[in-house]
């Protein structure tokens, strides 16, 4: 979901800059299209590419750990008792009932009790760098599609303010949607992305206007 709603947030702010840019630079519509798709691939397949790294990386740190974990448990075995013991301690058991549950749960699976508990990584649940790649693919693709389809379907007079329109609307979705997926302030978060989008716009739109008057 993070990844979902960070991708289709940069295909919007990204393209409408994009468009929005080359609009200013009297662009005609299928020199639009041409900027919006070319900037939809490389800005969708760039997303996907750097979340898959990113989470690759996070994966491998995640394996690391374990496979540490594994090895002390098989060296020292009590030394890790004693660890998760102190560890259910520090939350609030008591030293008696702290251990009782350390003893139970290594019992069960020691494995996932520590990384749990000490490392905050469930086992069976790895984070997945193909997952996150997809996710950031197809939401930027998403994303760019709003802009580009508001620059270049209505009239040239037109154009610009509607696809200014377009991507504040998408922006603030995108800017509700990441606040509630995060258990943040709402308004905040709606005014910051509107603000950060509509300065990206406002900046390649006037980028554009001097192209095109230098030239």
């Amino acid at each position: 979901m993070r990844a979902g709603v960070l991708g289709a947030n940069d295909g919007v702010v990204s393209t409408a800059g994009l468009v929005v840019g080359v609009a200013g630079a009297a662009g005609s519509s299928s020199e639009l299209l041409t900027a919006g798709l070319a900037g939809l691939l490389a800005g969708s397949m760039s997303m996907a590419a750097g979340e898959y790294v990113s989470v690759s990386t996070q994966r491998d740190s995640e394996r690391a750990a374990l496979d540490q974990e594994r090895r002390e448990l098989d060296r020292t075995p009590a030394a890790e008792l004693e660890e998760l013991t102190g560890l259910y301690v520090a939350k609030g058991l008591s030293e008696e009932l702290a251990r009782q549950v350390a003893v139970e749960l290594t019992a069960h699976d020691a494995l996932a009790a520590h990384a749990e508990t000490e490392l905050g990584i469930d086992p069976n649940e790895l984070t997945n760098p193909w997952h996150a790649a997809w996710a950031s693919f197809i939401a930027f693709t998403v994303g760019a599609l709003l802009p580009l389809l508001a620059i270049v379907l209505p009239p040239a007079s037109v154009r610009v303010p509607v696809t200014v329109a377009a991507v504040i609307a998408a922006l603030v979705v995108c800017g509700w949607i990441s606040a509630t997926l995060g258990g943040a302030r709402i308004a905040p978060a709606v005014v910051r992305n509107v603000a950060g989008g509509a300065l990206a716009m406002a900046i390649t739109y006037v980028a554009g206007l001097l192209l095109n008057a230098s030239t």
